[in-house]
């Protein structure tokens, strides 16, 4: 594995990598969100390339974490992993009593090796299943 850092990023730098990987198909403009300038956004470098971008929000101590996507070529090199450990440990930091995201379902088990559960709320979008995983903190 190449050398790796995680950095806080600016949100238009995470629009590649999830247009590239999560909806090749669909117009540039649908990974833009329109709370994206609210959030924090950080990306993981492999030596200088950025290859896996997320991006968190939160509502007091809730936080949800959205468009996390690692560049295809990159994807079971443990990027993510480290990406999404990383997330779960700045959280804590904060105070976070929740962690959350909506997860496609062929993830589940990605999220469920670090804790999350998944909940009873499903729902399809843009012809993708997915349904809320959540991570209880002890905050």
């Amino acid at each position: 594995m190449e050398k790796v850092h995680i950095e806080q990023i600016r949100p238009d730098l995470t629009w590649r990598i999830r247009h590239t990987t999560m909806y090749p198909d669909q117009p540039y403009d649908i990974v833009k969100l329109k709370n994206d300038p609210d959030g924090l956004h950080f990306g993981l470098f492999a030596g200088d390339q950025l290859v896996s971008v997320v991006s968190l929000f939160n509502e007091g101590t809730i936080y949800q974490f959205r468009k996390f996507a690692t560049i295809p070529e990159f994807q079971g090199k443990g990027y993510g992993s480290l990406l999404l450990q990383h997330l779960i440990n700045y959280v804590n930091a904060l105070g976070a009593t929740m962690f959350w995201c909506n997860a496609r379902s062929t993830a589940i088990p990605f999220y469920a090796k670090f804790g999350f559960s998944e909940t009873d709320q499903r729902f399809t979008q843009t012809d993708l299943e997915f349904v809320i995983m959540q991570l209880q903190l002890n905050n």
